[in-house]
């Protein structure tokens, strides 16, 4: 960058770490940009005349009489309409080289004013029906996926990019492997989907401490395309652990004492920035947030997944299913809070009833196999539960399940009179009368019987 002739320039550091150097300055503000020996930097820290700023490519080489420039504004995005269908670095840069023309807007700004938010209300479908059925996503809607490091979770967000019925994705990727990242850029390409997803791109050959910009950037971007716009917007991050660390690394050459697991101890606002950005707005417009937080050995007490419990409105677990050989959203430990708003409302009447079923029936058969495991003979309803639960997963649990709401819904009455009574489903008259399957002459008869009141096991089908 080049400097201007009424800009200041310093030449003396007092200190030196591998992220941070610090010097004695005048006038700097916080977040402020600036150059060290011609590396862009931030400031992080200011105590009187005394400013730190975190050095994005490290510090390795720079020398206590290297060049200070201060830049007087903190990082900025050009945002407007080119944004869509490009990848940037997390300088919001082209990744392709050619110029964009926007607005500047200066990023990591306040959060929308919550007299100006309208309560999500609207269904985001995703295709995937581990959420679209059980933990239905919700817009203005903020919630982690929890995944262990090796299961594909950069696939599943893939996934959601490809299927979600949203205006516009904005993906910010934070350690990506130069696979994982021309993953993403190749199936974005080939379904054709670039026109409505911008992407900025943090690769593990890129400074750790960049990753700190790539949630702000994304999120510059998402208000445009909500606030300015009035499109509905879903961002997927990717890997919020990464952005943590990247934190820690800073935190840590600053001398700061660490809090639980080494992390800062201003790791819960640091994520509450990021998270609060979700919102429905009045327009029409809304930003969405899922994200993914890695899990250490599936330790879900990690300072980091502990305090993102405490800011989002559920989570989304990713399971390794040995039985079916396939990667499910685990029904169990997956949450939306805000799924009541739009579940039988937005959705098809019999959506609440056949959930709760469907996630009972699923208990039912975890219960049968503690059974077996421990050696109890099981009873007929507890094979034919775990025949349902086996089903249950390839159809409606794992990833790759690519169907619609109304489909999800159809597939679960399939399964239940495939393997139970309408007594054993227990749900309510009215519904059962109007959804449950007559396709089998059989099992009609069966299932008029049972619902005048002779509720006799259907047996194994």
């Amino acid at each position: 960058m080049e400097t201007q002739g009424f800009q200041k320039i310093y030449t003396q550091l007092t200190a030196i770490t591998k992220a941070t150097v610090t010097l004695r300055a005048e006038g700097a503000a916080n977040d402020e940009l600036a150059t060290v020996a011609g590396r862009l930097a931030q400031v992080v820290k200011v105590a009187g005349d005394s400013v730190t700023l975190q050095v994005f490519a490290g510090t390795e080489g720079i020398p206590t009489d290297a060049e200070v420039v201060f830049l007087h504004h903190p990082p900025t995005l050009k945002v407007g309409d080119e944004l869509a269908g490009r990848f940037f670095n997390a300088y919001g840069e082209p990744l392709d080289g050619a110029p964009i023309e926007g607005e500047e807007r200066e990023i990591g700004g306040p959060t929308v004013n919550p007299y100006k938010r309208k309560q999500p209300s609207e269904l985001i479908a995703t295709g995937i029906a581990g959420i679209d059925l059980n933990n239905t996503l919700v817009s203005g809607q903020k919630i982690p996926f929890f995944a262990d490091p090796n299961q594909p979770y950069n696939q599943v967000m893939a996934m959601v990019a490809l299927r979600a019925q949203v205006d516009k994705i904005i993906l910010g990727g934070m350690g990506l492997t130069n696979d994982d990242y021309l993953y993403y850029k190749t199936v974005f390409d080939n379904a054709g989907v670039l026109d409505r997803i911008v992407s900025f791109v943090n690769t593990t050959d890129n400074p750790p401490v960049e990753r700190l910009l790539v949630p702000d950037m994304a999120l510059t971007a998402a208000e445009y395309f909500a606030v300015d716009k009035g499109e509905k917007v879903l961002v997927l991050l990717t890997d919020m652990t990464l952005y943590a660390d990247a934190l820690a690394i800073v935190s840590n050459r600053m001398d700061q004492i660490p809090s639980k697991d080494s992390m800062p101890g201003s790791l819960y606002s640091d994520l509450a920035k990021i998270y609060e950005k979700a919102v429905q707005l009045p327009n029409g417009g809304s930003i969405t947030i899922l994200a993914v937080t890695t899990l250490n050995d599936g330790d879900i007490t990690h300072a980091i997944p502990d305090n993102t419990g405490y800011i989002t409105e559920g989570q989304l677990f990713l399971r390794n299913d040995a039985e079916i050989g396939k990667v499910i959203v685990d029904p169990f430990r997956s949450l939306s809070r805000l799924k009541q708003l739009v579940i039988g409302k937005k959705t098809r009447e019999d959506h609440p009833q056949v959930m709760n079923a469907a996630v009972r029936l699923y208990s039912d058969a975890a219960n049968a196999r503690t059974k077996l495991e421990n050696g109890f003979d099981l009873s007929d309803y507890d094979q034919r539960t775990l025949a349902f639960a086996k089903e249950y997963s390839e159809e409606l649990l794992a990833i790759d399940i690519n169907i619609d709401i109304t489909q999800m819904l159809d597939t679960a009455w399939k399964l239940f009179a495939k393997y139970f009574s309408p007594s054993e489903v227990a749900i309510k008259e009215a519904i059962l009368k109007k959804y449950w399957p007559t396709d089998d002459p059989a099992r009609r008869v069966d299932a008029a019987a049972a619902l005048k009141g002779d509720m006799e096991p259907l047996g194994d089908n």
